[in-house]
């Protein structure tokens, strides 16, 4: 049975982040809580995004990112990432992106959620530390982390396990959507299969139907 730990729980309001001659709103900055954290429908009490666009709602309710892939880009940029580096929610270990699938439910304290899609990394990982290649070194690599729904609200906390309830339909896995989505680009069999999931979230089911329908 997948299980995980959640490492931290993180959450913060938009701050000015600095991005080359202009400064942007991002709620990139999450700090580490010490006890538990009320998660309700849209977000974690005391989160916040600024760009509500690309951001937040049911879909996207809560970001996690794999603590086991700190020590790759520790060692790749020589500094240190803490949780919530990534601007996440759940900081999450002994899972990685090929252990989870759309549509995967799981338990973590009092709440249930369901994987809705991967991350997409934005500009605003690489204005944070000041890596302009930052996003696409994510997409290579894959390590993208995802995003939940929110299927029962109640408090989760550090240590709180990450326990399958119930997989996913088809078990196509975030590293395989990545896969498909960046690097095997006409591999139109596999699109039609992953939009015929249901869990997957409409901001995923747009770009697969745009390279699908223009074959």
């Amino acid at each position: 049975m997948a299980k995980g730990v959640v490492v931290s729980v993180n959450v913060g309001k938009p701050q000015p982040l600095p991005y080359k001659k202009k400064v942007v709103q991002s709620g990139i900055f999450k700090a580490p809580q010490d006890g538990p954290v009320f998660l309700a429908k849209i977000n974690f009490e005391g989160d916040e995004q600024a760009d509500i666009v690309h951001h937040g709602g049911e879909d996207k309710a809560v970001c996690v990112y794999i603590a086991d892939h700190f020590p790759v880009w520790e060692k790749k940029f020589n500094r240190t990432f803490e949780p919530g580096a990534f601007g996440e929610n759940i900081t999450l270990s002994g899972l990685t992106e090929a252990d989870i699938h759309i549509g995967d439910v799981f338990q973590m304290g009092e709440a249930v959620v369901q994987v809705s899609q991967p991350r997409e990394p934005c500009y605003k990982i690489a204005a944070r530390y000041e890596l302009d290649r930052f996003p696409a070194d994510i997409i290579e690599t894959g390590y993208t982390g995802f995003y939940m729904r929110v299927l029962k609200e109640g408090f989760v906390q550090k240590n709180d396990r990450f326990i399958l309830l119930e997989k996913g339909e088809k078990q196509l896995s975030i590293l395989y959507l990545n896969q498909i989505r960046y690097h095997d680009k006409t591999n139109y069999a596999a699109m039609a299969e992953i939009l015929s999931v249901e869990a997957l979230a409409e901001a995923w089911r747009k770009p697969f139907r745009k390279l699908l329908y223009q074959q």
